[in-house]
């Protein structure tokens, strides 16, 4: 049986804005390990067309060989997009989902095989009400962002997490399980 991962970064006062954040190299490499532990990522159309930006450092890559290599596990990794716009996608390794997200998670985890990836917002509020995530991942950093869209603004219902595991990045970011 497969577990649920829910990986997300967000900054001290909960601003989950994808530039709020100040991703290095070893925050690279970090999610370009558990990138390549996983055997499927999900999202959220929002956070897919976030995403696609990657793509452009397969054909360009950059100075940085951690994001060369978080680019070339983000494009490796299958994904399953949940939209209800987006009518194709031109990402090889990417296809729409044909299910709804909680139809789509139950299959999922019933298969052998890697974990599997949540890395959209939307996404993981709707999981953690449907009570199908096994493990968060959150990476926080040192950041008060002072404004911005927040991860858990439409949460209402009190949840207690064990800590597991910890990792403190140079940066000063961390990681919680």
């Amino acid at each position: 049986m497969r577990k649920v991962i829910a990986a997300f970064n967000f900054t001290l006062d909960g601003v989950c804005d994808h530039t709020a954040g100040l991703p290095d190299a070893d925050i690279h490499d970090h999610y370009t390990t558990l990138l390549e532990q996983g055997g499927v990522i999900l999202y959220g159309r929002t956070t897919f067309q976030l995403m696609e930006h990657w793509r452009a450092f397969l054909e360009q890559p950059s100075e940085q060989p951690s994001m060369n290599a978080f680019a070339k596990a983000i494009d490796a990794i299958p994904k399953i997009v949940f939209s209800h716009t987006l009518k194709d996608l031109t990402w090889q390794s990417a296809s729409l989902a044909k299910h709804t997200l909680k139809d789509t998670v139950l299959e999922l985890k019933q298969q052998e095989g890697a974990p599997i990836l949540v890395g959209s917002r939307s996404l993981i509020l709707q999981l953690m009400a449907l009570d199908l995530i096994d493990e968060y991942q959150f990476c926080i950093y040192p950041v008060v962002a002072g404004g911005g869209l927040p991860l858990f603004d439409t949460t209402h219902q009190r949840r207690l997490l064990k800590l597991i595991n910890t990792k403190t990045f140079k940066s000063g970011a961390i990681i919680l399980n």
